[in-house]
């Protein structure tokens, strides 16, 4: 590292320690940039750890599908890792009407456009892969090279990763964007320019780009191996997700390699407290009822909350932050920034190295936002 002034000097100074940010972190370092990094908590500790962890394609909007499967392919260097428990359990839409049912050749061919293989399901087909579905489902949809992963082990293999090659961790937060760097809480000056990837604490550093917190409740039981093969989401997931409801809930749960079962989802606006709320944990367990009745006599273990951030029209700022040449950002993903976090990364360094992107990056440039104006 280099030193001006006494100032600690890097090419690059990441604010955030989740999965966006240490996947920045490893591809700078990778590409021989001098990296630092700063999270005063848990590294991988915030909306990272709240996340079920799903690699899927999400094919609703067009640059969302396009990032996820640019990232889909990115994941595939981190097969056979124990600690982020990768396992290519393949997705499972289920559909649980006749309308969501008409809708699986469509979603079938936008995958199928990008390369992502997947296939329609009769009824039949969905019980034998799925015996402990509720009965009376009308078929699905499966796309089998779809994965899982445990989040917060992948953000620590990505900084551990870049560690190796150089990169410095300040356990400290950031407490202003300043006209060489950054600040830390300890008085400490870091000169360079700055990635922030701090997620729903992004309008902390960095007000003007909007940023709103969506709640969400997890559930995971004990070990069941064998309740389901694999990853289950019912086709109106994208509905619930994508939605401005200030609650909802949708059906979607992953078989893990432990043998335990996570159960979400839940989105909740206007709620910023950590507490589990029991009557939106029994509304998404009714859901998920709905649809594996089974689950019922399961013994569960833990509940926990998390924080989505959601950008002000759903898809990550990746990019230079207007009027601001050294200020960066990657962040807003909402409940796709494990999929999307391998992606996102490449595209904003490629973006700093001034290199071609391998996916067009208009789409998710912070100067979109119209309060830049």
């Amino acid at each position: 590292m280099g030193y001006r002034f006494g100032v600690k000097s890097y090419d690059l100074i990441i604010v955030g320690a989740g999965i966006i940010g240490t996947a920045c972190a490893d591809y700078a370092s990778r590409e021989g940039l001098r990296v630092a990094i700063v999270e005063p908590g848990p590294i991988g500790g915030g909306a990272t750890a709240a996340a079920m962890g799903h690699l899927v394609a999400m094919d609703d909007d067009p640059a969302e599908l396009a990032l996820a499967n640019y990232s889909l392919q990115l994941w595939e260097d981190f097969t056979g890792i124990e600690q982020i428990e990768y396992s290519r359990c393949g997705t499972l839409w289920v559909a649980g009407n006749a309308t969501e049912f008409a809708q699986i050749p469509e979603k079938i061919a936008r995958l199928a456009a990008v390369g992502v293989p997947a296939e329609r399901l009769e009824s039949e087909q969905l019980y034998r892969l799925e015996p402990a579905l509720q009965r009376g489902l009308t078929g699905g949809m499966r796309v089998p090279r779809e994965a899982v992963v445990y989040p917060p082990g992948m953000a620590r293999h990505l900084l551990n990763r870049a560690c190796v090659r150089g990169t410095t961790l300040y356990p400290l937060r950031a407490t202003a964007i300043t006209a060489h760097g950054v600040q830390l809480e300890d008085r400490t000056s870091l000169a360079g320019s700055v990635l922030v990837a701090t997620g729903c604490a992004l309008p902390q550093l960095l007000p003007r780009l909007p940023m709103r917190s969506r709640k969400g409740h997890l559930v995971i039981t004990d070990r069941y191996p064998g309740v389901i093969h694999h990853q289950l989401l019912e086709l109106g997931y994208a509905d619930s997700a994508h939605g401005d409801a200030d609650s909802s809930v949708a059906f979607n749960v992953q078989p893990r390699p432990t043998g335990q079962i996570l159960i979400g989802s839940s989105r909740e606006y206007g709620n910023d407290t950590p507490e589990v709320s029991m009557p939106m944990v029994r509304r998404m367990l009714e859901r998920t009822f709905r649809y594996l009745p089974a689950l019922r006599q399961l013994n569960a273990l833990r509940i926990w909350t998390g924080f989505r951030p959601v950008s002000a029209d759903g898809l990550p700022y990746l990019g230079r932050v207007p009027q601001r040449p050294n200020v960066w950002v990657a962040a807003g993903h909402e409940g796709l920034g494990i999929t999307t976090s391998l992606g996102s990364a490449r595209l904003v360094i490629d973006q700093w190295l001034d290199r071609p992107t391998a996916i067009d990056a208009r789409p998710y440039d912070p100067a979109r936002v119209a309060t830049w104006a």
